[in-house]
This record gives C-alpha cells, sequence and structure tokens, in this order.
C-alpha cells in the first residue's frame, strides 16, 4: 500500500486503517484513499479504491461512556438483510469496519418523486423490523430524557427557562406504554438514506439497537412525509394496511420522543460555542423565517448559532406538535432537492 494514500488519515489512525484494509483485501495495492465529507457523528469516512472498485473505510472517534455498544452486530444483521451495504471487515474493539461504497442518485431521482421514496422508505422500514432483532441497549424514553437533562445542565438557558419541556418529557414518559421492540436504526435522516439508481440504502448506524417500531417511522415522517397525502403512504408501506385510529395516537408520542431528542442533539453541540450570557427565550423561527436567515447569510450552515436556531425549531415542535423543520442540511430533502 502506498504511503502516500494515507495522507488524508490522522496519523493516530493509520496502523488501524492499515490493519483494516489488509485483513479485507490482503495483499491488493489501495490506488486512493479520500475523506468522504458530511458525516456528523464524529466518525472518519474515506472512499478507498483498491482493484478497480470503490469501498468505505469507517473509522469511529474516541470511545464514549454513553457509546452504543451494538452499533456492529446491528449493522452485520442489517447488512446480511440487503438493507445496509455489503460489510468486508468489521473489528468492534478497532472501531472500524469496511463496506462497499453505494454509487449514489440524489433522492429527488427516486422514480415517482416524493411518494415514491415515501413508499419505499416505508417498505425499507418494514423489511428492517423483520429483521433479526437487534440487542437492546436502552429504552428510547430514558435516552432522551439523559439528553435533556444534559441540555439542562448545560447553562445555555437562564433557570426555568425550560421548564416547560421538562414537565411535558415527563408526562410523555409517564404514558409511555412501548409493547415491543423491533431491529431500528434510531437516525432515518435523509443523509443516512442512500439511493443507487434502483433502491435504497440504510447508512451509520451508530445509534442502532432494538427499540420501539414507531420511532424509525416517527423520524422518517418528519423527514420524507411533508403532506397528510405523504404521511399515508408511507405508513400503508410500512404496515401493509391503512393506519389507524390508535396508531396515530400512539405516533404523536414517538414523534414528540423523536423532536426533543433531536432538540436535544443540536442544543449540546450549540453548547459548545461560547455565549456571553444563558438565553432566556425559547421562540423559534419558522420553516420560512430560517431559510431566508440561510439564504440570505444571516445563519451560516454548521456553525453553533444554526444549531441552537434549529434546536429551538425542534423544541417549538416537541411543545406544539406541529412538523419540524428536517435537520441539516437545513431542510428537508424534499425542500432541498425539489421533491415539492
Amino acid at each position: 500500500m502506498s504511503k502516500s494514500s494515507f495522507e488524508f488519515i490522522a496519523a493516530d489512525h493509520r496502523e488501524t486503517a492499515h490493519a483494516a484494509l489488509r485483513a479485507a483485501f490482503g495483499a491488493a495495492p489501495v490506488s486512493a484513499i479520500r475523506p468522504v465529507p458530511g458525516g456528523v457523528s464524529g466518525a472518519s469516512v474515506f472512499r478507498v479504491e483498491t482493484g478497480g472498485r470503490r469501498y468505505v473505510l469507517r473509522i469511529e472517534g474516541e470511545a464514549s461512556p454513553l457509546r452504543n455498544p451494538h452499533q456492529y452486530a446491528s449493522m452485520q444483521i442489517a447488512a446480511e438483510a440487503g438493507i445496509a451495504p455489503r460489510i468486508h471487515y468489521v473489528n468492534e474493539q478497532a472501531r472500524v469496519a469496511v463496506t462497499d461504497f453505494i454509487e449514489t442518485q440524489p433522492l429527488a431521482a427516486y422514480p415517482g418523486r416524493a411518494a415514491g421514496l415515501a413508499r419505499a422508505l416505508g417498505e425499507l422500514l418494514a423489511h428492517l423490523q423483520a429483521t433479526k432483532t437487534f440487542p437492546h441497549f436502552v429504552s428510547y424514553p430514558d435516552i432522551v430524557a439523559r439528553l435533556w437533562a444534559h441540555v439542562c445542565r448545560t447553562g445555555l438557558f437562564a433557570p426555568g427557562v425550560l421548564d416547560v419541556a421538562t414537565e411535558r418529557l415527563a408526562r410523555i414518559r409517564d404514558g409511555w406504554n412501548s409493547e415491543h421492540s423491533v431491529s431500528s436504526h434510531n437516525d432515518v435522516l435523509p443523509r443516512n438514506i442512500l439511493f443507487d439508481g434502483r433502491r435504497l440504502w440504510l447508512i451509520d448506524w451508530e445509534s442502532a439497537y432494538r427499540n420501539d417500531p414507531l420511532v424509525d417511522v416517527a423520524t422518517a415522517l418528519d423527514n420524507f412525509a411533508p403532506s397528510p397525502e405523504l404521511e399515508t403512504v408511507l405508513l400503508r408501506a410500512w404496515l401493509g394496511r391503512a393506519p389507524g385510529e390508535q396508531l396515530h395516537k400512539q405516533l404523536a408520542a414517538a414523534q414528540a420522543l423523536t423532536r426533543l431528542y433531536y432538540a436535544g442533539v443540536l442544543f449540546s453541540a450549540s453548547a459548545l460555542g461560547h455565549r456571553s450570557e444563558p438565553d432566556k427565550d425559547i421562540s423559534a423561527l419558522s420553516l420560512d423565517g430560517f431559510t431566508r436567515a440561510i439564504r440570505g447569510g444571516r445563519l451560516k450552515p454548521d456553525t453553533f448559532e444554526t444549531s441552537h436556531a434549529l434546536g429551538k425549531m425542534y423544541l417549538a415542535s416537541f411543545l406544539s406538535g406541529e412538523r419540524p423543520p428536517g435537520l441539516p442540511p437545513p431542510l428537508s430533502a424534499f425542500q432541498i432537492e425539489g421533491l415539492e
């Protein structure tokens, strides 16, 4: 392997990369290694070219006490079911994996446009939930509560400002009744869905473990079904029949939890930036206002300020039940790629 091929890989990860590629491809020469941009998980992701084909080398960041211990087992189950790209090598201790590289097309190119994509995603979630069940990690309301408690401790907001959300979360947890759990990706966002021109793939399995079946559905609806008609398409494809009133009631609780979870992720990111004083206001921009702020340059992608603004929008969705804006890229796949 050419030393120059590894120049984009951090020095403390190069031996891990060498070992993984040797295990996956033996002595086959690596012609190129290039970073794959766009990830937000903290993992280092690279496109590897060898033998006239492309692969993905993914090296996870430093281990965390909150790290999901089942991501690699879950990814292997999903790959065996044809939901995740084929795995050529995985080492859980070294936190590294080598998989097929999916040559992608825009989600907007999916046959049938938004309705076709919603239908295909519903079918993909049904396929995922029918696989061998992933290992258990933690109950979803508990992990949302842990993340929200962290946000409340950061000092990002003035005392008492977040109490209304904390109180609503407690009520939802008291009423949560998850009758069974299934294999779940737990992060069904546009950036984790790939279209290869024929079908969809799910990638980035860091959050995957056994969960209530409505959690993945709730996130998918918020990001891929921005109208009642598309919501029905996705739910019918997932269920195999029309959804009933009871399902919609249960779904409302799951959507509230997923929205607060992403609010917590965004606020945790914004808390890393410097703020002169705690925020005393949780009022949020409208989707139109946020779009204008991005296009006018008042908010810029990948900044603490934008994470804070999006966090408020997700928090507003949690409190009101209204649809959230979608996660970075800052608008949903439909609004970005013209599917509406």
